[in-house]
């Protein structure tokens, strides 16, 4: 099973993007962020015809997220994150795909910092640490996938200083995130290479992907079930250099129908 995650930053206008990586790619299940189009906006048709169910939580304007899957029914088990009922953002989708219960998230990104912004994004995470503590110890094969605008540690940033101020490198989003891995959940990409310099996000500005000046903001987490199965975790590089591209490029895991021994002795 191939499960994907990748920022589109806007489905409207990239949706040809979109069409022309699932043909390529082929992943079973994909989970997408900043749809950036209201709920009756989402290009059902299309994505039909490439192959795939889709379940879809939009917001106009700003945030979305989406679910799609070619390997059976999607059963939609929440959309939109508890904790607050007040929080109209469209920032989370989860369901229960082929044996998988698959969370899709577009964290806050929460600049400027220090600021409101940076205090909802703090909010946010701790909404999602309480939610996911409810998950992460399922039997079922669990993947929290999505762009998680955190940048975990200095090997994940092309020049940590001068993310110094910004909310994706603070110190408090950071431990944040670190709470998540302590709670049980594994960082697929680090897992199966934990030396390597690895991004996911490329500003526009000043050839930022030419010169690999990049930062890894897109994470897939699993539970024990899902990591037992984990025989790859990627990023595909190849959109990121289409013309009229999103700004991130998808990142995925593969995991086998059993327990891969690449797994096993990375957990031992």
């Amino acid at each position: 099973m191939k499960i994907a995650t990748y920022n589109v930053n806007g489905i409207a206008g990239r949706l040809p993007l979109l069409l022309r990586w699932l043909a390529l790619a082929e992943p079973d299940i994909v989970v997408l962020q900043e749809l950036k189009a209201p709920q009756d906006a989402f290009p059902m048709a299309a994505i039909e015809a490439a192959g795939y169910q889709a379940i879809w939580h939009g917001q106009s304007r700003w945030n979305g997220v989406a679910l799609l899957s070619r390997v059976g029914e999607i059963h939609e088990t929440r959309r939109g994150l508890p904790g607050d009922p007040k929080d109209e953002q469209s920032r989370y989708i989860e369901a229960a795909v082929g044996g998988i219960l698959v969370a899709g998230l577009y964290l806050p990104n929460g600049n400027p910092c220090p600021g409101p912004k940076f205090d909802y994004k703090l909010d946010w995470m701790e909404r999602l640490h309480a939610h996911l503590n409810s998950l992460v110890d399922l039997k079922a094969p669990v993947v929290v996938a999505g762009d998680f605008n955190v940048i975990p540690t200095e090997a994940d940033v092309y020049k940590p200083e001068r993310w110094k101020d910004d909310a994706l490198f603070a110190t408090e989003a950071r431990a944040a995130y670190r709470r998540l891995l302590d709670q049980g959940w594994t960082d697929a990409i680090r897992h199966l290479h934990p030396k390597e310099t690895i991004y996911t996000f490329w500003h526009y500005w000043r050839q930022s992907f030419e010169r690999n000046a990049g930062i890894r903001i897109d994470h897939l987490l699993l539970n024990k079930p899902a990591t037992k199965r984990l025989e790859a975790a990627e990023v595909d590089l190849r959109p990121r250099g289409w013309e009229k591209t999103s700004d991130h490029t998808p990142v995925w895991v593969e995991l086998g129908d059993a327990p891969s021994r690449k797994a096993r002795k990375k957990i031992s």
